[in-house]
């Protein structure tokens, strides 16, 4: 069983850099998608990440070996491929339908997903504190879209589509999670992520238009290069911070990815005003944006919140 470092400030360091690095990641994608096509802009990402760590790999002689998998890790990988490469695609057809905030907060019921599958596949606990914490998701859920609820339970305009189309990249990426998970007790992390890229990458090519960047301004070419770099330095924050501090206080951290999107497109519009929109957004909104963020941490901590809890209660009077 993994052990924490003990090195909680740089664990919550790093999980905190890696909540900014994907808060920023909508904005910078709607600029790309002006002009790319989801597929184009998904292959170009999952090629530059599996490239480079194929490189590093193959300087440290860590490539993965495939006769250690079988033919059920196989069929793992697939599945693995086939889920991430339906989330990246599946998420950026929503993101140009609905604003950089809705699409990150519709994404935070991904992990809540992965921990209800997690249930019946690992025989995971289910504890109070997570009901409490899935509770309040949907309360938040319910306040963040109450200037357009109507129109998402009555019709299927733009904005539904993008909302559904987001729900839909997130029930994917669950199967993806899964997959990973049992991956991870035959190759490194990294390994499984440079395998991963590489065949999402592969299987995107017949769809893919790698001309099309040349289409790109300067600041959307950089933009996409930073989209790119984004995914290795991302995830390789989140394992580092794995490695030094409990993984419920970092996905718990990491539940402030929203707000830091809100604010990213707050700012962005206010000094980019003809490039970035504001999000709009009332006040019972922003409440109901804070209510998911709180939802999500609480159904992170519910493990240790539910075991701090049992231990205080068998702890024997002094």
């Amino acid at each position: 069983m993994h052990i924490s470092s003990g090195r909680w400030a740089y664990g919550l360091f790093l999980a905190l850099l890696t909540a900014v690095l994907w808060g920023i990641l909508p904005v910078k994608l709607k600029q790309v998608l002006q002009v790319m096509d989801p597929v184009s802009v998904t292959w170009y990402r999952l090629l530059v990440s599996g490239g480079l760590l194929f490189a590093w790999l193959g300087a440290q002689r860590r490539l993965p070996s495939f006769s250690v998998l079988g033919r059920r890790g196989k069929w793992l990988v697939a599945v693995c491929v086939l889920g991430l490469t339906g989330n990246y695609v599946l998420y950026l057809v929503g993101l140009n339908l609905v604003s950089a905030g809705t699409a990150q907060l519709v994404v935070q019921i991904g992990p809540v997903l992965l921990l209800i599958g997690s249930v019946f596949v690992f025989k995971e606990s289910f504890t109070v504190g997570q009901a409490i914490g899935l509770a309040l998701l949907m309360v938040g859920f319910g306040l963040f879209f109450n200037q357009r609820l109507d129109e998402l339970l009555t019709s299927l305009g733009a904005y539904t589509t993008g909302v559904l189309v987001i729900l839909a990249a997130s029930s994917v990426w669950v199967f993806y999670a899964l997959g990973q998970k049992q991956l991870l007790t035959v190759w490194s992390s990294r390994q499984v992520m440079m395998v991963i890229y590489v065949f999402c990458a592969l299987l995107l090519t017949p769809w893919a238009k790698p001309l099309e960047v040349l289409q790109l301004s300067a600041l959307q070419g950089w933009l996409l290069l930073a989209r790119c770099l984004n995914t290795l330095v991302a995830y390789g924050a989140f394992a580092e911070a794995l490695a030094h501090w409990e993984a419920s206080r970092v996905s718990a951290t990491l539940a402030i990815t929203p707000l830091v999107t809100f604010g990213t497109v707050a700012l962005a519009a206010w000094i980019w005003p003809a490039w970035v929109s504001a999000e709009q957004i009332n006040g019972l909104g922003y409440v109901g944006a804070l209510v998911v963020v709180a939802g999500s941490a609480l159904t992170a901590l519910g493990p240790s919140i539910s075991a701090g809890w049992k231990a205080r209660r068998v702890r024997p009077a002094p």
